[in-house]
C-alpha cells in the first residue's frame, strides 16, 4: 500500500495552540498609550545574550561574585596584617598565628571564627570586614577588571588558535 503525501493549505492545517486574541483591541490601562504595532514578523531573531546552562545553584555571574567576595576577604586580611606589622607587632603575631590555624578559603567563616576567638581578635575581624567593604566599594578598579578579562580571553584565544594552526601545518608539511 502506497502512502500519498498531500499538502494542505495553511488555513486547513490543524491548530495545536489556542487562537490568541487580537491584542490591539484589548485595553491595557497600566501600559500607557499604545505604540504602533508591527505588522510583519521579523525575518531573524536577535538574541542579546547567550544561553548558559544552569549550574544548579547559581548563575555564572553569581559564582564570579562569590569568588570575588572571597578574594576581597583575602585582600582585606593582607591589608590589615601589613598595617599591624608596622604599628602593632604583638597583634600582628596573634593574627599570623590565627592565620596558620584557620583557612581563608571561606572568608565569612574565617571572620566568624576570628570574632569568636577573643576580644582582641574580634576587633581585628571587625577591621577586616571594614577594609573588605571599603576596598570593594572604593578601591577595586571594576573597569580595569573588565578590560583585563577581555584582554586575557582575547590573547589566550589567539595564542591557542595560533599554536594549533602551527602544529597542524607542521604535521601536514611532514606528510608531503
Amino acid at each position: 500500500m502506497e502512502a500519498s503525501a498531500t499538502m494542505l493549505p495553511l488555513s486547513q492545517v490543524p491548530r495545536f495552540f489556542p487562537h490568541k486574541p487580537n491584542r490591539s483591541k484589548l485595553a491595557c490601562p497600566p501600559c500607557g498609550p499604545s505604540k504602533p504595532r508591527r505588522t510583519s514578523l521579523p525575518s531573524r531573531l536577535h538574541c542579546q545574550k547567550m544561553y548558559v546552562p544552569g549550574f544548579g545553584e547559581a548563575s555564572p555571574e553569581a559564582k564570579a561574585a562569590n569568588n570575588l567576595h572571597s578574594f576581597f576577604t583575602y585582600i582585606a586580611v593582607r591589608i590589615v596584617t601589613a598595617q599591624l606589622e608596622s604599628y602593632n607587632p604583638e597583634a600582628y603575631e596573634e593574627m599570623m598565628e590565627f592565620l596558620s590555624k584557620n583557612s581563608l578559603n571561606d572568608g565569612d567563616q574565617f571572620c566568624a571564627n576570628l570574632m569568636r576567638e577573643s576580644s582582641r581578635h574580634n576587633a581585628l575581624a571587625l577591621r577586616i570586614l571594614e577594609v573588605r567593604s571599603a576596598y570593594c566599594k572604593n578601591d577595586f578598579e571594576w573597569d580595569n577588571l573588565k578590560r583585563l578579562a577581555f584582554k586575557m580571553v582575547d590573547e589566550s584565544n589567539t595564542r591557542l588558535m595560533r599554536d594549533y594552526v602551527l602544529e597542524i601545518s607542521h604535521v601536514e608539511g611532514e606528510g608531503k
